[in-house]
């Protein structure tokens, strides 16, 4: 049912804003006006199905007429009270009636918790970066080399009382130019963080710069959707995010496969067989003759036209790994947390695919969190280029996500497997493949 009791008063209010009469609206969504009538003074509630062909005829989203502008305000506070550990449940029944009465209240609880939420997410990127970072692990290195030897000489100067003053002069230099070196190395690390932590800073690596770049274009590229298509290096030319020629190679690499998965899977119609079909790439596949990694990308790839009624693969992710298990590309999906440096449990398919070339993987995972979310994951493991007598095989491994209970997705019925960002700061306790304690875990 309609989470709230206000959702008549909306479709009013959307039917008074298109100019329908409300027997136009009521023979529409086939029931009678005098039903509708009841509806819209919000006398009778309405089911989910019916809210969808009210919704689908006057041209908005379902959730636009389930809570209208609150929505979101709404969704913060019931991520609020799933986080709520040790404290009194709160009434999740009547969060529209705390909205209405204190709004500003509301307002600030919900801002709060996207700011946990923001810090959470920073948390586990700056966690993956220590941990699994050659870059700032060989800088730590340094800092603590540094710091070393400004402690070995300090020692010298203060434990021996007659040094030779050419003696005293040189460590006196050797203080002087440790200490230079351990502020150099100290900024360093600060600027290296905050890249890691400011969506907008400084990029560290040439594959940050080119997943910024992706990023700005909402991994859409409707220049190669035309034809005839511009070249490559034309559209990577003068990125402002493509600061450095690595960048800027891996973006080119991109944009050739872009269009060649372009031609063989035409926008228009592989927007149409998602409509009719659902976000199935195995029966995508099928209906264009293409392989699975071909439609991965592509579904990653699909803009949402915003039609009424459309059937949608929802916000989708797509992770590929080299055969090295390396990730080579990230689209992060909302809620799904994608580590950098590959070492976590939402990569397992990824890696089970990259075990079993050639075999379809395809799992339900259940992302730990304040409120728990699912996802259905598809993955599988091709050679990309054909491997001559006597030549290694040259393997890459893709891996699809999507919302459980997207267009086509199945829901929550479907077992999960339970899955953490990276143990470090997973709140799963009792996980039997567990390789660290977590800091979220009080120690008992």
């Amino acid at each position: 049912m309609a989470r709230s009791a206000l959702t008549g008063t909306r479709i009013r209010e959307r039917r008074m804003l298109r100019g329908m009469r409300q027997a136009d609206l009521a023979r529409a969504a086939g029931v009678s006006p005098s039903y509708l009538n009841l509806i819209e003074h919000n006398r009778r509630r309405v089911g989910e199905a019916l809210l969808a062909r009210f919704a689908a005829v006057l041209g908005v989203e379902v959730e636009a007429l389930a809570e209208g502008a609150e929505a979101a305000l709404f969704g913060g506070l019931r991520d609020a009270a799933a986080g709520a550990q040790g404290a009194p449940a709160p009434e999740i029944d009547r969060i529209e009636e705390f909205v209405g009465r204190f709004p500003g209240w509301a307002a600030l609880l919900a801002a709060l918790q996207g700011r946990v939420a923001a810090l959470e997410r920073t948390v586990e990127r700056l966690s993956d970066r220590i941990a699994h970072d050659p870059h700032l692990s060989a800088t730590l290195h340094e800092l603590l080399s540094a710091a070393a030897a400004v402690r070995s000489t300090a020692a010298i100067l203060a434990e021996s009382e007659d040094i030779d003053p050419a003696w005293r002069a040189r460590f006196h230099r050797n203080l002087h130019a440790d200490s230079e070196r351990l502020g150099e190395e100290a900024q360093a690390i600060v600027r290296y963080l905050d890249a890691a932590a400011a969506e907008d800073g400084r990029l560290a690596t040439p594959q940050e710069e080119f997943e910024a770049w992706l990023a700005a274009q909402g991994h859409h590229i409707a220049a190669l959707e035309r034809s005839p298509a511009p070249a490559p290096e034309a559209l990577v030319a003068g990125a402002a995010e493509l600061a450095t020629a690595a960048s800027r190679a891996m973006a080119v690499r991109f944009l050739q496969r872009y269009a060649r998965d372009a031609r063989a899977l035409p926008l228009a119609a592989f927007r149409a067989a998602v409509e009719e079909l659902g976000p199935d790439p195995g029966r995508l596949a099928q209906r264009f003759g293409a392989g699975l990694p071909a439609v991965f990308r592509r579904l990653a790839s699909l803009p949402g036209s915003g039609r009424p009624g459309e059937r949608r693969a929802g916000p989708v992710g797509l992770v590929v790994c080299d055969g090295a298990g390396a990730l080579t590309f990230r689209k992060p999906a909302e809620g799904f947390a994608l580590p950098r440096f590959g070492a976590g449990c939402p990569l397992w398919p990824l890696y089970q695919a990259l075990a079993r070339p050639m075999t379809p993987i395809r799992g339900m995972v259940e992302m730990a969190g304040r409120l728990p979310l699912r996802f259905l994951a598809y993955a599988v493991c091709e050679p990309v280029q054909p491997a001559g007598f006597d030549m290694p095989q040259v393997l890459e491994a893709s891996m699809l996500i999507l919302p459980a209970g997207s267009a086509g997705a199945p829901g929550a019925a479907e077992a999960a497997q339970p899955a953490g960002p990276t143990c470090r700061i997973c709140p799963r306790a009792a996980c039997p493949a567990r390789r660290e304690p977590s800091v979220l875990i009080e120690p008992g």
